[in-house]
């Protein structure tokens, strides 16, 4: 496959932390869309000084729904999805040039090394992020979106990995902690308690002791504590909606 045939597409806001890296990584491509919705920082001034990026503006409508209206705006059919925060390197773009094409059902998965507050997780993740726009997409999950595997694709998994700078500050976890949970807890309800503490405390010993982070230190510790919180106030959320229902006043008609 030329690289030239394949179009990278990335949605961010206020990404300036990291969308340099993960715009450099990406020179070997012809096209690289980079669609913004509601950015303030100087994401925008960066990806300008990139000569193969298409700059797009738009609403976010959810993280499936966005990613594939990003699609859109390609000029080839071969996507490669990518988050503002993630970086490739050489040997996954040469991999990515050697791949067979030719079949639109072809769905490929790569590897991706998860990094937390600079330090490189244990928890390694494949997910699917290049796919053919004529074939398939992302659902319309609002969070945790993932491309459908439809009747008859040909799934292949990459050898090599890319980076993913998670989470580079402290700060940026309660902000996406307050962003994840809102979005997982939408039109949501979780009616026993019991549930939200379960929840929590399984996130956190599934990171910090299954997946092995308890061999990083501190940082294991954190990312442990911070996979809890995500449940936790997600699951919390889905309890006060459910009773603030129980409570709503009903209306004699």
């Amino acid at each position: 496959m030329s690289i030239n045939h394949i179009s990278v597409v990335i949605m961010a806001k206020n990404a300036e932390e990291t969308i340099k890296q993960c715009l450099a990584s990406l020179s070997d491509f012809s096209e690289v869309v980079l669609y913004l919705n509601d950015s303030t920082d100087m994401t925008e001034n960066i990806a300008l000084g990139y000569s193969n990026v298409k700059i797009v503006k738009g609403k976010f409508i959810g993280f499936g729904e966005t990613k594939n209206r990003a699609a859109e705006y390609s000029t080839n059919d071969w996507i490669l999805s990518l988050d503002s925060d993630e970086i490739l390197d050489s040997t996954l773009t040469n991999e990515i040039q050697s791949l067979d094409t030719n079949n639109i059902k072809k769905i490929y998965q790569l590897k991706r090394d998860n990094y937390f507050l600079g330090h490189q997780t244990q928890s390694q993740d494949t997910i699917t992020r290049l796919y053919n726009k004529k074939f398939t997409k992302f659902n319309d999950n609002a969070v945790h979106e993932k491309v459908i595997h439809p009747e008859g694709a040909l799934i292949n998994t990459l050898k090599h990995s890319f980076v993913h700078l998670n989470i580079t500050n402290i700060n940026q976890t309660l902000t996406k902690i307050i962003q994840y949970t809102d979005l997982g807890a939408e039109n949501k309800k979780t009616c026993f308690f019991l549930i939200v503490i379960a929840k929590s405390l399984f996130a956190f010993f599934k990171t910090y002791i299954i997946q092995g982070n308890i061999l990083k230190g501190w940082v294991g510790f954190a990312l442990g504590v911070n996979s809890a919180n995500k449940r936790y106030y997600k699951y919390l959320k889905q309890y006060i909606y459910c009773q603030n229902e129980k409570t709503k006043p009903t209306i004699d008609k």
